[in-house]
């Protein structure tokens, strides 16, 4: 992501708030050029130097910052034009911020970017050229450095961490992140009622139509081999909780009567092998196999980073000794 060097000063006049942008954007002095950074996941620190220079300097290392592609820009990028547009930041006599919007627009579009506030009044970064829509929470795009770290953190986290610790901890934040609302975990202290689902929850689609999901978690590798290793689960044990998940009514108190499972999540923390994928689709009907959704490790770190979820509170402790045989049989 290349901008010519009067579009890069522009637009960092617009984050200083200089000159006639003050009327539209805030003014901001050293501490908080470092506080507009902060707010944007960056680690960023003013140095004292002039304001308008470093913030140029800044962007163009966000700029360098990998991305998926010339019409997607940086991730960070895209959080600097939602923090620059927040309704929150409305200058006096721009209520709406329209006039803040077409000043920005006038910079952006030089480049070929237009920013607009979709139905929800949250800022969005279009693409003109194609029309696409730049979106922060893509799960492969390429992650940046402090996203890298976290990452390794919480695969370190999931490395030692209790089956309940993987949905209490990682699985329940993110799908709540995602837009699932009625997120229920069952736990493992009493399976009597959990019939194969380990959590249920419900999505509401923009017709305002509700799907509803079963998720079966296993902590470890979930293969096909004829008999389950420590730190694994075989793909068999899931084909009788898959069936009973599928089979089974929950209970939604929202509408106060029992519904069946729409769809169903194989969650693994570790890896979930090719074999044993193709061995549970091969056992199951055309109907059911449609049902069937897959979640390995790979997905939980990349969903979990881009959405930006913070990390389990006990995420960045020693490594403890692994645990593996954390199932109770049903």
């Amino acid at each position: 992501m290349k901008w010519k060097k009067r579009n890069v000063r522009a637009l960092a006049d617009i984050i200083c708030g200089n000159d006639e942008h003050q009327k539209l954007f805030r003014y901001r002095s050293s501490s908080y050029l470092t506080e507009f950074f902060e707010d944007c996941d960056l680690e960023y620190v003013h140095d004292g130097s002039t304001r308008w220079a470093w913030v140029a300097d800044r962007l163009e290392e966000v700029f360098a910052q990998p991305h998926s592609g010339p019409n997607l820009p940086p991730t960070a990028f895209i959080r600097i034009i939602r923090n620059l547009l927040a309704q929150t930041e409305a200058a006096e006599g721009d209520g709406d911020r329209i006039k803040a919007l077409a000043a920005l627009n006038s910079v952006l579009t030089a480049e070929g970017w237009e920013a607009f506030y979709d139905e929800h009044g949250i800022s969005q970064l279009r693409h003109v050229a194609t029309n696409t829509i730049a979106d922060v929470a893509n799960p492969h795009r390429p992650l940046t450095p402090a996203e890298l770290r976290r990452r390794d953190q919480l695969t370190a986290y999931l490395d030692r961490c209790s089956e309940d610790e993987l949905i209490e901890e990682v699985l329940l934040p993110l799908f709540r992140q995602l837009g699932f609302h009625r997120v229920t975990a069952f736990g493992h202290k009493d399976k009597a009622l959990e019939y194969g689902k380990d959590v249920w929850m419900k999505f509401t689609l923009p017709t305002l139509h509700v799907l509803y999901f079963g998720i079966q978690a296993k902590k470890g590798k979930l293969d096909a081999s004829g008999m389950s290793k420590p730190g694994s689960a075989n793909v068999a044990e899931i084909l009788n909780q898959l069936t009973m998940m599928l089979g089974h009514e929950v209970f939604d108190p929202e509408l106060n009567r029992r519904v069946l499972v729409d769809h169903a999540f194989i969650v693994a923390g570790g890896e979930i092998t090719k074999a044993a994928r193709n061995w549970l689709g091969e056992r199951l009907d055309a109907t059911k196999r449609s049902q069937v959704m897959f979640m390995d490790r790979e997905d939980i770190l990349n969903l979990f980073i881009v959405t930006n979820i913070p990390l389990p509170k006990d995420a960045l402790r020693a490594p403890e000794s692994n645990n593996f045989d954390q199932d109770i049989p049903f």
